[in-house]
């Protein structure tokens, strides 16, 4: 990366865990400036006691709610006096079928994975077209393929990516990059705090997690990504396998799919 990020200005939603607090510790030992937020205070009292002394900006946000995401994008601007990049990390999945699960399960993950989306870019872009910076959306191979069990999680990736996508369009002339994220399967906290069928967190993730990729090596393609100002970043063999064949092989994927998240007819994954 060399010096790329170096004084740069850097807003992470969802800094607390996995991703978003991989970013943060790269980008602030890259000499970027750092504004992050997340949900829980006190997971992100613990990314600011690790990291004393940095130009570091961590603050309380639901990225479900405007005025959070006001608060967040304003204050950064305030106190860097722009931004020039901004990582839409902050997500949340389902683990649930259609049939078992409440609506509010699926009006949640929208809000969250959407629409926080939406507030953030909206409220930075002044900021961003100004200092022809990058707007990122971190998604899902969810976004391009639908996953059974997590039918509102697919649904709200496939949003944030035809979202971009139009926006990106719109700022073709700016000097704007926008690029979505596709992690594939990644180490992280996403899976343990997924909605049940009641829209409460599982508490525990149904994947073996010992062999994904770390969100240290995600996070580091991710940013590699920003210097080369790509469009798309699809990550892991099996996520560009699973976009792959989907694209060119729809009805076996559906089977492969479905032999992948079911046994014996139940839901497993």
């Amino acid at each position: 990366m060399n010096d790329f990020f170096r004084g740069k200005t850097i807003a992470i939603t969802g800094g607390s865990d996995g991703i978003g607090k991989a970013l943060t510790q790269i980008l602030l030992a890259a000499g970027a400036n750092v504004s992050t937020c997340a949900r829980s205070a006190a997971k992100l009292q613990i990314v600011k006691n690790d990291n004393i002394g940095k130009p570091l900006l961590c603050l309380p946000c639901d990225v479900s709610i405007y005025e959070d995401c006001k608060n967040f994008i304003h204050t950064t601007i305030q106190t860097f006096g722009g931004i020039d990049i901004l990582i839409n990390n902050a997500g949340i999945s389902m683990h649930a079928e259609l049939r078992t699960a409440d609506l509010e399960v699926f009006k949640k993950v929208m809000d969250i994975n959407y629409f926080g989306t939406v507030y953030c870019t909206k409220l930075a872009l002044e900021s961003i077209i100004s200092k022809k910076g990058t707007i990122v959306g971190v998604s899902s191979i969810a976004g391009y393929r639908g996953l059974p069990g997590r039918s509102g999680y697919s649904a709200s990736k496939f949003a944030v990516n035809g979202w971009l996508e139009a926006v990106r369009t719109e700022l073709m002339t700016e000097g704007v990059n926008v690029m979505w994220v596709c992690p594939g399967f990644t180490k992280s906290n996403i899976r343990n705090a997924a909605l049940d069928g009641n829209a409460k967190a599982q508490g525990e993730s149904p994947i073996d997690e010992s062999k994904l990729m770390t969100s240290e090596e995600c996070a580091q393609h991710i940013l590699n990504a920003i210097v080369k100002r790509k469009r798309t970043l699809v990550l892991t063999f099996k996520g560009k396998q699973a976009v792959f064949m989907n694209k060119f092989f729809a009805k076996l994927t559906d089977k492969l799919t479905y032999n992948f998240f079911y046994k014996n007819g139940k839901l497993i994954k």
